[in-house]
């Protein structure tokens, strides 16, 4: 992989990051708050959960592509 992004590019990333970031967070309590209720409903836990695991899949990439490979 090539690191050629010029700062604009940097910067968008940087911007989604953060939003994925916010809205992982989100989900993370939603989640805790129906599990806390007891009488969970199962399907809307794992969508959400499922979500969790897409953002944070996202987030990753978009790490990875603000961060230089270092060969050493």
């Amino acid at each position: 992989m090539e690191f050629d992004l010029d700062r604009e590019q940097a910067a968008a990333l940087v911007a989604e990051l953060e939003q994925l970031r916010r809205e992982h967070r989100d989900l993370d309590a939603q989640v805790a708050d129906l599990e806390a209720e007891g009488g969970v409903v199962q399907l809307r836990v794992q969508r959400l959960k499922k979500r969790k695991l897409a953002l944070k899949d996202r987030i990753t990439y978009l790490d990875d592509q603000l961060t230089p490979d270092i060969i050493a």
